[in-house]
């Protein structure tokens, strides 16, 4: 697969993923450009001598000058009830500047629109294969970072997380490795019009999760199964909006069986190398689960 060196521009820069995936786009010494949103974001960007730009999705006339110049986009929206909206006026403006690619970051089992989120992603995906421009969608399962984020405070203070109610195992993926495998559809040709599901190599219940962070860990680690109710109660209560928290439960009922268990081998395929194992990423983050 041929590697191209037009300039390159990523949604999301600030974020988790966005942040990991203009790491390995410089790791690679490919031209990348930072769209963030909030402009103490870009002038950080800026202070490390990269190319950056403040852009709202809600205002069309900030996407417009971010992509003087660019040939692809890595697209990633953060969740919310305007998603779509604010990605579809990224595809659209992307488009009228003659932008060639867009590889799209969409969520696990998008086409079937089983949950609010993947109802998010897929009017995105949709416009893009019939927009004439060539796409590659990348579907994460579940991240790991989940565990290292949202759920750290609690390992830390009580040994303990909770999360609504989870019968069936989950293939939790590193999203260094989603960037990673984004990294390479942004700078190969040969992804065109393809889709790929990224998971990590093994799928593991909430308990097998805390069977691994204790071992890891050296110290016990328990997970609390708790009710719908109870586990939005929670988030509202960490302060989370009614439409995340809502939207969150919904995606925890759609799996709770099934469904978000199957092990692909597409990190692999794209990256050259096998997925991070859950022990691995407990590990090497071992210190936001150190107690307090």
């Amino acid at each position: 697969m041929g590697e191209k060196t037009a300039m390159i521009l990523v949604f999301g820069a600030g974020g988790t993923v966005g942040s990991a995936v203009l790491g390995e786009l410089n790791a690679r010494g490919r031209p990348a450009r930072a769209a963030c949103h909030r402009p103490e974001r870009t002038s950080q960007a800026l202070a490390r001598g990269q190319d950056a730009v403040t852009v709202d999705l809600d205002r069309p006339e900030t996407i417009r000058p971010a992509l003087d110049g660019v040939d692809t986009v890595f697209l990633l929206g953060a969740m919310g009830p305007h998603q779509s909206a604010q990605e579809t006026a990224a595809v659209t403006a992307a488009i009228g500047a003659g932008v060639r690619r867009i590889v799209k970051l969409s969520v696990w089992r998008a086409d079937e629109g089983l949950t609010p989120i993947a109802r998010l992603h897929r009017p995105v995906e949709e416009l893009l294969e019939s927009a004439g421009v060539a796409w590659t969608f990348l579907r994460p399962n579940f991240f790991m970072q989940n565990f290292s984020r949202q759920l750290a405070p609690a390992i830390r203070s009580g040994g303990a997380f909770g999360q609504p109610v989870a019968r069936a195992p989950i293939s939790f993926v590193d999203a260094r490795d989603v960037a990673r495998a984004a990294a390479r559809t942004l700078v190969e040709e040969g992804h065109e019009a393809r889709t790929y599901r990224l998971t990590g190599p093994a799928a593991l219940t909430y308990e097998d999760a805390a069977e691994v962070l204790s071992r890891v860990l050296r110290r016990p680690v328990r997970y609390l199964s708790l009710s719908d109710v109870e586990a939005r109660a929670a988030m509202t209560g960490a302060g989370m909006s009614d439409f995340h928290a809502d939207a969150l439960i919904e995606v925890s009922q759609a799996y709770r069986d099934g469904g978000a268990d199957a092990v692909t081998t597409d990190v692999e395929v794209l990256t050259g190398s096998p997925p991070t194992a859950f022990d691995r990423f407990v590990a090497e983050h071992r210190e936001v689960f150190a107690p307090v």
